[in-house]
């Protein structure tokens, strides 16, 4: 009768019963040799990383090209590398400081009614060259500065109900110029806005 296979009685492999030491890995293990190591995990490619950061900037909100390369120099980029990805986004459509500019006119427009002077400098902070900054506010006739001015200043009136004259207008002017208005397009709204105030009108 056959008995049944005892590992505690067999006892350790003969090559440990004898005390030999463990074989080494073979050459080019992966998680032995550093030659492979450095191999499988090979240095990034400098342009894939820098087309990297500009999409990821692009996704955020739009860009003009000064604020990609400002960023792409921030993450240590070389500026070489950096010129020929935004060369290359130029020419695919995916930087383009013309839209830019008319986008950010129109925003600040909408949102914060700001006039021509207020715009060129909003436009010079976030990058935009003086050519396109040109082209773009030449499309912003002296009309349309007009009615802007009058309708903030009406807004800024019906908050003002009840006080003095003087502090109207001094608080409409004051308003009027951190929007970039000048002072003489201020001045003449502000007396036609006070003038037709109905809490000015004679009784």
């Amino acid at each position: 009768m056959t008995r049944p296979f005892d590992a505690r009685a067999a006892g350790p492999p003969p090559e440990f019963a004898r005390g030999a030491a463990p074989q080494p890995a073979p050459p080019g293990d992966p998680l032995t040799d550093p030659d492979r190591t450095a191999a499988a995990d090979p240095e990034p490619d400098a342009d894939e990383v820098a087309r990297a950061i500009v999409l990821r900037q692009l996704t955020m909100a739009p860009r003009s090209r000064r604020q990609l390369a400002d960023k792409l120099r921030q993450k240590g980029c070389d500026d070489e590398v950096a010129s020929r990805v935004l060369d290359r986004m130029e020419e695919v459509g995916l930087i383009d400081d013309g839209a830019y500019a008319q986008m950010l006119v129109r925003s600040q427009q909408t949102g914060r009614g700001l006039a021509r002077g207020a715009l060129r400098q909003e436009l010079r902070r976030k990058g935009v060259d003086d050519d396109t900054v040109a082209a773009t506010l030449e499309d912003i006739n002296d009309e349309d500065e007009r009615e802007r001015a009058r309708a903030l200043a009406e807004k800024k009136m019906r908050s003002m109900h009840g006080l003095d004259p003087t502090v109207q207008a001094r608080r409409m002017a004051g308003m009027l110029a951190r929007k970039g208005y000048s002072s003489s397009l201020s001045w003449a709204v502000i007396k036609e806005v006070i003038a037709d105030a109905p809490e000015h009108q004679p009784d």
